[in-house]
C-alpha cells in the first residue's frame, strides 16, 4: 500500500482555550494523535512516538485556559509563550496550533514538504503564526526559553508567564542545567518546566544510554519548585499547572518544573513504550491500523483503479 491509497481527511475543529473538566481533553488530544499520525504518514518521514506522548499535554495547556494567546492575533503583546525545547516533537506543536486555529488545518498535509511553513524542525524564519522560536539542538530551546522569562520578569517587568518542555533525554545536555542554573538564580517564578519524562531516546531507554536520575531532586538541588504528575491524566497535568499559575501569583521566587510521567506512542498499541519509535513514520499500513485505534471517522483505503 502508498500513502496516496489511504483517503486522509483532516477535520476542520478547532477548540476554544477555556477552562475544562476533565474529561473534555480526552477527544481534543484524539484528534491531535490523529493529526500526528496523517502528518507523518503523508510525509513519508519525522518523529512519532515523542509527539504522540506529549498530545495530551499539550491538549490540556492550549485547551484548559492555563496559557493566554489570541489565535488571530499572533503576536499580541500580553501573550504567554510557549518553547518547543524539543524541537523533533513539531508535529504534536503543529497539530496543536491548528486546532487553536492559528492557521488551517489542511496545511497540516504541508509537513516536510518543500516551502512549507511546517518544516521537520520548527522555524521560526518560515512565518508560522503561534512558533515562538526555532529549536533543533537540544539543550538550546530552554535557555532560549529562560531568556524570555528572564526579560519579561526583570526587563519588561509584566506578568507574562512562559512554558516551555523538553525530553528526559535532553536533560543530558550540559545547557540544560546551565539554563536550570540562570532560572533559579534570577528567581524566574514565571516559567514553568515541564519534562516529558518518558524514559526513551533515540538510542534505546534512557537509564541505558546516560542516567538522569533522580530528576526531581536535580532540580529541587537547582532551586526549582517541583512537582510530578501522569502525563496522561488530564487531572494531574491540571492541578500541577494551576500550581505554577499560584506560585506565579503569589511571586515565590522560583522557576517551576513539572516532571510528567508518559509513555511514548501513547494512544497507538503497536507503538506505545516503544523507543524504537522515535524517529521513524509509520507505513500506510501501519497509519491505518493507528488511525483506526484512534477511532478516525473518515480513514478508508482507496482501491488502486480509483488514485
Amino acid at each position: 500500500m502508498k500513502a496516496e491509497n489511504l483517503r486522509i481527511v483532516f477535520r476542520s475543529t478547532v477548540y476554544e482555550n477555556r477552562p475544562r473538566r476533565s474529561e473534555e481533553f480526552a477527544e481534543i488530544a484524539r484528534e491531535i494523535r490523529r493529526d500526528i499520525i496523517k502528518m507523518l504518514v503523508l510525509a513519508g518521514s519525522g518523529h512519532s512516538g515523542g509527539p504522540l506522548g506529549t498530545a495530551d499535554i499539550h491538549a490540556v495547556l492550549f485547551f484548559g485556559g492555563y496559557m493566554r494567546y489570541r489565535p488571530k492575533d499572533p503576536w499580541w503583546p500580553g501573550r504567554d509563550r510557549y518553547v518547543l525545547s524539543a524541537g523533533h516533537l513539531c508535529p504534536v506543536l503543529y497539530a496543536t496550533l491548528a486546532r487553536a486555529g492559528f492557521f488551517p488545518v489542511e496545511e497540516l498535509r504541508t509537513l516536510r514538504k518543500y516551502g512549507s511553513r511546517l518544516q521537520g524542525h520548527p522555524g521560526r524564519d518560515m512565518g508560522l503564526p503561534g512558533l515562538e522560536t526555532s529549536t533543533a539542538s537540544l539543550g538550546q530551546g530552554i535557555s532560549i526559553a529562560v531568556g524570555m522569562a528572564l526579560s519579561d520578569k526583570w526587563l519588561d517587568k509584566s506578568d507574562r508567564r512562559v512554558f516551555a518542555l523538553t525530553g528526559d533525554g535532553e536533560l543530558q545536555e550540559g545547557s540544560v542545567w546551565e539554563a536550570a542554573m540562570a532560572a533559579a538564580h534570577y528567581k524566574l517564578d514565571n516559567l514553568c518546566w515541564i519534562v516529558d519524562n518518558n524514559d526513551c531516546q533515540i538510542d534505546g531507554r534512557v537509564p541505558n544510554v546516560m542516567s538522569i536520575y533522580p530528576i526531581d531532586k536535580k532540580f529541587e538541588a537547582f532551586g526549582f519548585a517541583v512537582m510530578q504528575c501522569d502525563g496522561h491524566d488530564y487531572e494531574e497535568l491540571s492541578t500541577c499547572l494551576e500550581q505554577f499559575l499560584e506560585n506565579h501569583r503569589r511571586a515565590i521566587g522560583k522557576p517551576t518544573v513539572i516532571i510528567a510521567r508518559t509513555k511514548m506512542g501513547r494512544g497507538v498499541s503497536f507503538m506505545e513504550d516503544d523507543y524504537r519509535w522515535h524517529g521513524k513514520p509509520p507505513t500506510p499500513e501501519q497509519a491505518l491500523k493507528a488511525l483506526q485505534e484512534l477511532e478516525d471517522p473518515y480513514i478508508t483505503v482507496v482501491e488502486p483503479a480509483e488514485v
